[in-house]
């Protein structure tokens, strides 16, 4: 059993989706700080400063400012400027991720010139064809 997990484990699709899981892990910190850092400030620029994470409904437990309050109060909310935020990121990665794809596409994919048609074969192996062919049809 051990000699077929070994087999198992060393095949070449686990070890790419193992490589894959840890570039994600690191990429994902990436893309968290591109959010966080680089996106998120100019939106809230033009949006005047609003913050999505602050956007919540109590259900139980008073009235709150913030979501902080909230929680520290123990009050029962649906945070729903939290799922903004969530989506939003997740829109971004997305369309990074569609970006870094279509560019590796368009590095790793051969030109139209590249993959032209091969040229007709030589008079004679047509000629050959044909008496194959024809011998086919007598037989």
């Amino acid at each position: 059993m051990l000699e077929e997990f070994k087999k198992f484990a060393m095949r070449g699709n686990v070890v790419d989706l193992a490589v894959g899981v840890i570039v994600g892990a690191a990429f994902t910190s990436v893309v968290n700080s591109l959010v966080k850092d680089v996106i998120t400030p100019p939106i809230g620029w033009i949006t005047g400063g609003i913050d999505f994470s602050n956007f919540f409904l109590v259900l139980k437990g008073g009235s709150y400012a913030t979501l902080a309050e909230a929680a520290k109060a123990g009050a029962i909310t649906i945070n729903y400027g939290l799922f903004l935020n969530a989506v939003i990121s997740f829109l971004i990665v997305a369309f990074v991720l569609f970006l870094m794809v279509r560019q590796l596409n368009r590095l790793f994919t051969p030109k139209a010139s590249e993959t032209a048609a091969a040229p007709p074969p030589p008079e004679d192996v047509v000629l050959l064809r044909e008496i194959r062919d024809l011998l086919k049809e007598r037989s």
